[in-house]
């Protein structure tokens, strides 16, 4: 059954004010019951408390994050194949996600094509280990290379490889999330649902534009797109969800990456009541 969970890289300041243990009890008594895991070093601490989260909590560990490089010091599933693993063994993830492609890898087609090349290799090692490995999209991966979409290039070379659909940042990217669902339909086991809202201007702007500067004026039009709880944006998200179910999505992860003078809670709430009230309450 497909489950509606959390993404945790939005709970990262309630981590470090809180706790894993107390921010996921605050979660799971919003209505949320899945979660993948980001922006948390995975510690052996860090893993006790997740996996306390899963027995204690019932919290559903969905998937764990990685990268195919790190900084200086710290794990990537280049270099620490293992531990990646075994976190991800103890906590019961089926699935790793790499959230974003080094910046490097843009550079042209041949460094795309050297890191998908890359990212089918780790996932045919981690196959191995009964584990599947996913790629997170962004917004730049929908830039042209010799005519094909990022995206569609690692497509193409790593075809071990399944999608974490990000719908903010396909419609960010100029496409649409329906299609570009159904597009990968057969890969796609996540789903972020992140909405995307057209922001109002401070009364600040206005007041410089009464005073006859354009300035103020020409920053905030380069801020007013927003992220934006699920319902309280442009995107069809009924639409989406179906179509996310449609193709065989096995979570379906509210995320938000700013909240604009609310915390994560009062955000994760918004979005929970809005999508209940759209007839998903049976997905959490």
């Amino acid at each position: 059954m497909t489950r509606i969970g959390v993404q945790t890289m939005m709970l990262r300041d309630e981590f470090a004010r809180r706790g894993i243990v107390e921010t996921f009890r605050e979660v799971r008594d919003l209505g949320y019951r899945a979660a993948e895991i980001s922006a948390v070093e995975m510690s052996p601490q860090n893993v006790a408390e997740l996996a306390k989260v899963r027995d204690d909590l019932g919290v559903e560990i969905a998937s764990i994050s990685g990268g195919l490089t790190a900084p200086p010091g710290a794990p990537s599933l280049s270099t620490d194949l293992d531990a990646f693993v075994a976190d991800a063994r103890t906590l019961g993830a089926r699935m790793i996600r790499i959230g974003m492609l080094p910046a490097a890898a843009m550079a042209s087609t041949a460094r795309v094509e050297e890191f998908a090349d890359r990212c089918n290799d780790v996932a045919a090692a981690l196959a191995e280990h009964g584990i599947r490995l996913y790629y997170h999209n962004h917004h730049v991966d929908f830039a042209r290379y010799d005519g094909r979409h990022l995206l569609d290039v690692v497509a193409e070379r790593s075809p071990l490889v399944g999608f974490e659909v990000d719908v903010h940042w396909v419609q960010r990217g100029g496409l649409d999330p329906v299609r570009t669902l159904r597009r990968y339909a057969g890969r796609v086991a996540m789903v972020h649902l992140k909405d995307y809202r057209i922001g109002h201007l401070s009364p600040a702007v206005y007041e410089a534009l009464d005073a006859g500067d354009q300035g103020p004026w020409q920053d905030a039009l380069r801020e007013i797109v927003q992220f934006a709880e699920v319902g309280e944006g442009n995107l069809d998200f009924p639409s989406i969800v179906e179509t996310g179910l449609d193709v065989g999505a096995e979570y379906l992860l509210v995320e938000q990456d700013e909240f604009y003078g609310r915390t994560a809670l009062e955000c994760l709430r918004t979005s929970h009541d809005n999508l209940v009230a759209m007839g998903y309450g049976d997905l959490f």
